[in-house]
């Protein structure tokens, strides 16, 4: 009995071709995730005023929402300003509370979702796994000079938040120590009401 299987060979071919092309996009999708993700930390020189990149999301008046620019602390005050425009300035002295936090975003855009959409047998789950950047989140509550509380959030790179925070702290601001953990509500009084 000689029979081939002339049916069965081209489709297994072509099964075998797009999980090769599947997992070339997988490698291709992790190796630039990779790249992207591969920082250095920055040094920073306790003699020298403090710079860094950061995006102003919320809080100071003058300036918008998401805005890009370099928050530094120099004449003790901390300063945010946008390239070419002046600077919003917040007294170290008038500075009450200073919150460090982390939050993740992902990265890549629409070439990233069209990747994962192309990837066979749902591995576009896996890609969305390591398609997040991380950054810290700092805000900074102070007083205005006629005593209104007022905060402001910035969005800086992962490592970043600590530093800012330590400096300040150098500068005798009042930094609130990090709270580990979370705490329970009480639930007994709800408890005993439903009975």
């Amino acid at each position: 009995m000689n029979r081939t299987l002339v049916g069965i060979e081209p489709e297994l071919h072509l099964r075998h071709a797009r999980l090769r092309f599947g997992f070339g996009i997988l490698l291709l999708l992790i190796w630039s995730i990779a790249s992207a993700r591969a920082q250095d930390a920055v040094a920073v020189d306790p003699q020298a005023p403090l710079s860094m990149h950061a995006t102003h999301l919320l809080g100071f008046e003058d300036v918008k929402g998401n805005t890009n620019g370099t928050l530094s602390i120099q004449n003790g005050a901390v300063q945010f300003q946008k390239d070419g425009q002046p600077g919003v300035q917040v007294k170290i002295s008038s500075i009450q509370g200073v919150f460090v936090g982390e939050q993740s975003k992902q990265v890549g855009g629409v070439p990233m979702t069209l990747g994962k959409a192309a990837v066979p047998f749902g591995g576009g789950r896996v890609i969305s796994l390591f398609s997040h950047k991380k950054y810290d989140t700092v805000t900074l509550d102070y007083v205005d000079v006629d005593g209104g509380a007022h905060g402001a959030i910035f969005q800086l790179e992962k490592g970043q938040g600590e530093v800012l925070k330590q400096q300040l702290a150098a500068d005798r601001a009042h930094v609130t120590p990090q709270v580990v953990g979370t705490t329970k509500q009480e639930t007994t009084g709800a408890a005993n009401e439903a009975k």
